[in-house]
C-alpha cells in the first residue's frame, strides 16, 4: 500500500515533540510490512520541500497554519494513489472526511480542551473550544487511533465512538554498572518550554522544595520560545532560586538518559498530555515522576507505586509531595524498583506489532 500521514510537523522541525517520534515508529511498523510511507507536514525556515527520513518520503508545504490549506490540494493533486490516509490531529484536523473517500483514520494524541485556557487569551480560549467540539462531528464514523484510556474517554465524551489504544514504547536505555544518582536531592523538568506543559508551575514548585531542602538542584532539559525562555530566566530570578537551577537547552539522546539517571524525582505539571512518555523514559532510569493528576500523566504514573500523582494541581502540592518523597529512602527505593518494572513492559515493538494489525483491519 501507499500510505500517506498528514502531520503538522514532521521529525526534523525544530519544534517537533514525543507526537512526532511516535508516529515515526508506527510508520516504520508500516515499511515492515512493505508498505510505501508518505508524510506531508509545514515547511519552516531552512527545510527541503521533500527529503527522506529513515525511508520515509517527506514533503512540506505551508506554516503552521498553511499545512492545513495544502494538505488536500497535495492530496488531490499528487500522482501517488493513496490506500490509507492518517489524519494527525493537533489542535485541528486536516477534515479528510471532505476530500479523502477512501480508507482513513485519525491519530490524535490528546484532546486541546484545557489547553486552550492556557494558550490563549479570552475570548480565542472560548472559541477555540467550541470550534474543536464543532470540528469533531465530521469525524462520527472515522476509526480512531489514540495513546491512553484518558484521551479515549474525552473523545468518548464528544461523540467518537471508533477508538483502538496503541500505547507508546519506548527505547530501553539499561542502566551502567556503575550507576549513580547526584550526592545532593536532584529533581528534573523535560520537555518543550511552553506554558502548557507546566514549566511555570515547577519553577514556584521548586522555590517551595527549596524552602525545605536548601541543597536541591532542578535541571529544565528542553527549548522553546526564546521570548518564553527570557522569562522563564526572569522568573527563576524573580524566585530567588538561580543557584539551583540549570537550564540544560537540548540535549542529544544519549544525554537525555544519562541526565534522567542521576537525577532523583522528574517533575511534571502539565495541563495535560496524550501519554507522558518522558515518565516511562525516567521511570526506565529509576527515577519516579511527581507530576500533576491530569489526563495523560495519570495514565503513565501509576499513583502510589511508580510515582505521585499529586491530590491538588498546585505548585505547593507539587512541592510537598516531592519533598515527601525524597525524604523518605525506604519508600523512594520502593518507588524506583516499581518504576523500572513499570518502565521494562513498555517497548515499541509491541507498539508497532499493534499498529501494524490495525491497519490491516482497514483495508478492504
Amino acid at each position: 500500500m501507499n500510505i500517506l500521514i498528514l502531520n503538522w510537523r514532521d521529525p526534523r522541525n525544530p519544534l517537533a515533540g514525543g507526537a512526532e517520534v511516535v508516529t515515526m515508529q508506527h510508520a516504520q511498523s508500516w515499511q515492515k510490512l512493505g508498505h510505501s510511507v508518505t508524510w506531508f507536514a509545514a515547511s519552516f525556515p531552512g527545510a527541503k520541500a521533500k527529503e527522506g527520513i529513515d525511508g520515509v518520503t517527506v514533503y512540506r508545504r505551508g506554516n503552521f497554519l498553511g499545512v492545513y490549506l495544502s494538505a488536500p490540494i497535495f492530496y488531490l493533486r499528487s500522482r501517488e494513489k493513496y490506500d490509507l490516509v492518517v489524519d494527525e490531529l493537533h489542535g485541528i484536523p486536516f477534515f479528510t472526511p471532505f476530500y479523502v473517500k477512501g480508507p482513513k483514520f485519525v491519530f490524535v494524541h490528546e484532546v486541546a480542551g484545557k489547553i486552550w485556557d492556557v494558550m490563549f487569551p479570552f475570548p480565542l480560549n472560548i472559541i477555540g473550544k467550541m470550534i474543536e467540539r464543532i470540528m469533531f462531528f465530521p469525524y462520527k464514523k472515522t476509526p480512531f487511533v489514540t495513546v491512553s484510556k484518558s484521551t479515549a474517554e474525552e473523545l468518548h465524551q464528544i461523540g467518537i465512538q471508533h477508538i483502538t489504544i496503541i500505547e507508546n514504547g519506548m527505547n530501553v536505555q539499561k542502566l551502567s554498572e556503575n550507576f549513580q544518582k547526584e550526592k545532593v536531592p536532584t529533581f528534573i523538568f523535560m520537555s518543550r518550554l511552553v506554558k502548557m506543559k507546566g514549566i511555570e508551575d515547577v519553577l514556584e514548585a521548586f522555590a517551595y522544595i527549596i524552602n525545605e531542602v536548601p541543597n536541591a538542584i532542578l535541571w529544565i532539559v528542553g527549548t522553546g520560545d526564546k521570548k518564553y525562555e527570557e522569562l522563564l530566566q526572569k522568573k527563576v530570578n524573580n524566585l530567588n532560586i538561580k543557584n539551583n537551577v540549570k537550564f540544560y537547552g537540548k540535549v542529544s539522546e544519549k544525554e537525555k538518559y544519562i541526565l534522567l539517571k542521576r537525577a532523583h524525582i522528574l517533575l511534571h505539571a502539565s495541563v495535560k498530555e496524550g501519554w507522558g512518555l518522558v515518565v516511562i523514559e525516567a521511570a526506565s532510569q529509576r527515577t519516579p515522576a511527581v507530576t500533576y493528576n491530569v489526563g495523560g500523566l495519570r495514565d503513565s504514573v501509576r499513583d502510589g507505586k511508580t510515582g505521585i500523582l499529586t491530590k491538588e494541581n498546585t505548585p505547593k502540592e507539587l512541592a510537598n509531595q516531592a519533598i515527601r518523597l525524597i525524604n523518605n529512602r525506604k519508600l523512594y527505593a520502593q518507588y524506583q524498583q516499581n518504576a523500572k518494572k513499570w518502565a521494562d513492559s513498555f517497548s515499541w515493538e509491541r507498539t508497532r506489532k499493534k499498529s501494524a494489525a490495525f491497519i490491516q483491519t482497514l483495508i478492504k
